[in-house]
């Protein structure tokens, strides 16, 4: 009984050996080879061409396969368990013996089989996942980069750049008022180093440019403006989303799935200086789910911070986040964290989506992403859309491995700063400003501060906000400092 159950063990350990010891030589050797095969192929294409591991990892149709494959391979696994015991138990067993032997092999049998459904239930979630969220099609666009060297998409890109627009259509808005992305950041990743830089635009900026060679130009050749008034609501730059489809044939682009991302991607980049490659949007309303999934994010809070309220209708806020360093935030929280604005200006409101958006990519690691995986993939779904097509999947998990554990630097054009007028921009002033902070980020990247190693852990950092040198003024803001612990007075 003791080989039996020794055997079994080394069965379960290597399949088909203990159904090889038992005399069923040809079975077992069958079964230990395909293991084999199975083990060595996944290995060598590991060690060998990781990207096409990567690219198959993020494929719906291999995910759905290697579901049922899993589900096959568990029940035979199992299957051969059980049959290595009786094969190898004693003729005649007692009573006690067959109770242990069952025992033995329930256990092994779960021992095996709840990590293959764990694996399955995986890859069945992340095939939602891509389904929902990526593009299956690698078709071009008038805003999407061509890619012309699929293998390393990298090798001839020095940056990329992201928008991320905050979709704001909330349960007290009408309907008819459509999408409005109070939100707009664009984040230049250095796709050497990861070394990145958010621009964060106010959502009331006016005279939103198109390039000259855009088809929009021709609507709008002043810029986003109704020629008259620059404060009129419907030209600011928050409008620009539900607006200009409004406005425009969605053909004017050329090839196109949301004409309302593309037009400010443009717009933007136009603004900026800067090619616009990828749209990111998430829907602010599902944006509690997606923090909730990943556990709350730890932030430090500054100043009271507003739940509730509006400030024009004079109706007060319900309560108030209470400052603190190291605040961990559930999702109802740290969207109104992010999005508290009574009594506050919009500025105060974009630093603190900034340190969100710090939070998010500092404290969620791949081990906390993955413990929480179904709950994030379903939260994705219902709240994140994209242009990113599947086929750059891999690369982009690459790029956000860079990323992680870097120090963010970050620019918000706001009033007064730099001669910043939101109803009147100085757009080449801010081009010059953009190169500017770009140097300063590639320069950060070649210099670590001891910032950036403290930016790898969970909690943001409660040092006090270093004061600006008296002789230079950074054209970028360091986010381990802009969103470390200095209550206000």
């Amino acid at each position: 009984m003791g080989g039996a159950a020794g055997w079994t063990i080394a069965g379960t350990l290597i399949p088909g050996l203990g159904l090889w010891r038992a005399g069923h030589r040809v079975t077992g050797g069958l079964i230990m080879a395909f293991a084999a095969v199975i083990v060595g192929g996944l290995v060598g294409v590991l060690l060998v061409n990781k990207m096409a591991l990567a690219s198959a990892a993020v494929d719906p149709a291999v995910l759905y396969w290697a579901t049922a494959a899993l589900a096959v391979l568990a029940l035979g696994w199992v299957v051969v368990i059980g049959a290595t015991f009786l094969s190898l138990r004693p003729h005649r067993p007692t009573l006690g013996q067959r109770v242990a032997g069952a025992a033995l092999v329930g256990v092994l049998s779960f021992l095996v089989a709840a990590p293959m459904a764990i694996a399955a239930n995986f890859t069945y979630t992340t095939a939602g996942l891509v389904n929902a969220i990526f593009d299956p099609s690698d078709a071009q666009s008038a805003t999407k980069p061509t890619i012309t060297n699929q293998a390393d998409p990298w090798a001839d890109k020095a940056r990329l750049n992201v928008l991320i627009l905050g979709g704001d259509s909330g349960n007290d808005r009408a309907a008819s008022l459509g999408d409005r992305t109070d939100t707009v950041i664009l984040a230049s990743i250095d796709t050497k180093t990861g070394a990145s830089t958010l621009f964060s635009l106010p959502r009331n900026t006016a005279r939103m440019p198109f390039p000259a060679d855009s088809a929009l130009h021709k609507y709008y050749p002043n810029g986003f403006y109704d020629g008259v008034n620059p404060a009129n609501a419907n030209y600011f730059l928050n409008a620009m989303y539900r607006t200009v489809p409004a406005r425009v044939p969605h053909d004017a682009l050329g090839q196109t799935k949301n004409f309302a991302a593309d037009v400010m991607k443009l717009s933007v980049g136009e603004a900026l200086g800067l090619d616009v490659d990828y749209y990111v949007k998430v829907n602010m309303d599902g944006f509690k789910d997606f923090i909730n999934a990943l556990g709350g994010i730890t932030v430090n809070v500054n100043y009271r911070v507003p739940i509730g309220g509006q400030t024009d209708a004079h109706i007060l806020p319900d309560s108030y986040i209470e400052p603190g360093p190291n605040q961990h935030l559930k999702g109802r929280l740290a969207l109104w964290y992010a999005r508290g604005r009574y009594g506050l200006d919009d500025y105060s409101r974009m630093e603190r989506q900034r340190c969100v958006i710090n939070a998010v990519v500092q404290q969620a690691s791949p081990q906390n992403v993955l413990l929480n995986y179904q709950k994030v993939a379903q939260a994705g779904e219902k709240t994140i859309q994209t242009d990113i097509p599947r086929s750059m999947l891999p690369a982009m998990l690459t790029l956000a491995d860079r990323v992680h554990g870097t120090t963010l630097r970050s620019v918000v054009f706001r009033a007064g700063d730099g001669g910043w007028v939101s109803a009147n921009p100085n757009w080449a002033a801010v081009k010059t400003r953009v190169k500017k902070a770009l140097k300063e980020s590639a320069a950060s990247a070649a210099k670590p501060s001891a910032s950036a190693t403290a930016s790898a852990t969970a909690k943001p950092s409660t040092s006090a906000k270093p004061s600006a040198s008296p002789t230079t003024k950074a054209k970028s803001d360091d986010l381990d400092n802009e969103c470390a612990y200095h209550p206000a007075e």
